[in-house]
């Protein structure tokens, strides 16, 4: 991880400026306009919301003077979470920040939180690509993920709308998204991301069916069709929270929680979130 996610996105924002806090009303706030994460579910925000009932707004939002009202750099889970909670106004810094900087933090405090599913992610990269004129080594920069991320994340944008949907709704992963990418012809793209997606197909599985010397693979349905909605709903969030499939395996109390990686290098970076550092 580079050093712009290392440092903190309060740090990234407030810099060596005195910070001067106020109360703000809610009602004065707008959100984030090039926030890239497009939906905020009320399961998303209730833990947050019950805090903030409990203890309050601990750490103040930041917000940019627009016209008449104020609209949010960062801290939107905190604006949504405090309306929900009836609160009326919120604590906040107000600072002057131009539309660019608006993007980045917002890209910033989501992939710190890892939270943002990869579509969004690739969309924000995108604005800050054609809107900002900012090079794909630059958004690497300022991000804190490497250019081939980068690159690889807007690659994710070239495949069709219900692919990328499926992607959104972690039906696929960047894995498989990567596999796709390798198919020209776009009919049969769909035709394969539906089979991932039914079919429980792993990375793997997908390569050795393009690779033509595959048998066909057994249909992995019947173990979904056990699966409550609560444990699908879990492996949704894991999913979510890794940027990759997760898959839980639960019976009588026990089972198993199982999280693809595509590479070395992938495989790396998922020993990291554990606190791993090397694979000896």
């Amino acid at each position: 991880m580079k050093k712009a996610l290392g440092r903190g996105l309060e740090s990234l924002i407030s810099g060596t400026e005195q910070r001067e806090i106020r109360q703000v009303p809610l009602k004065a706030i707008k959100p984030n306009p090039f926030q890239p994460r497009k939906n905020f579910t009320e399961e998303d925000l209730f833990d947050l919301t019950e805090s903030i009932k409990i203890n309050g707004v601990l750490q103040p939002i930041t917000v940019r003077r627009k016209n008449d009202f104020f609209e949010i750099v960062a801290g939107e889970r905190r604006f949504r979470a405090s309306i929900a909670a009836g609160l009326k106004d919120i604590p906040a810094v107000i600072k002057e920040v131009p539309d660019e900087k608006m993007l980045e933090f917002a890209l910033v405090e989501n992939i710190q939180r890892e939270n943002l599913n990869p579509i969004d992610e690739a969309l924000g990269y995108k604005d800050l690509y054609e809107k900002f004129k900012l090079t794909h080594e630059t958004i690497s920069e300022r991000i804190g993920k490497s250019r081939s991320h980068i690159t690889n994340m807007l690659r994710i944008l070239e495949l069709e709308t219900h692919i990328r949907k499926m992607i959104s709704d972690n039906l696929i992963s960047i894995g498989h998204a990567k596999v796709l990418l390798s198919i020209k012809d776009k009919n049969k793209r769909i035709i394969i991301a539906q089979k991932i997606a039914k079919e429980n197909l792993s990375v793997r599985d997908v390569e050795r069916l393009l690779s033509g010397n595959a048998k066909p693979l057994p249909v992995k349905e019947k173990k979904a069709e056990h699966k409550s909605s609560h444990i699908r709903s879990l492996e949704n969030k894991i999913s979510e929270h890794f940027s990759r499939k997760a898959e839980i395996k639960y019976k009588k109390g026990k089972g198993s929680i199982s999280l693809e990686f595509y590479n070395e290098d992938d495989f790396r970076a998922l020993l990291e979130k554990f606190g791993l550092k090397n694979l000896d």
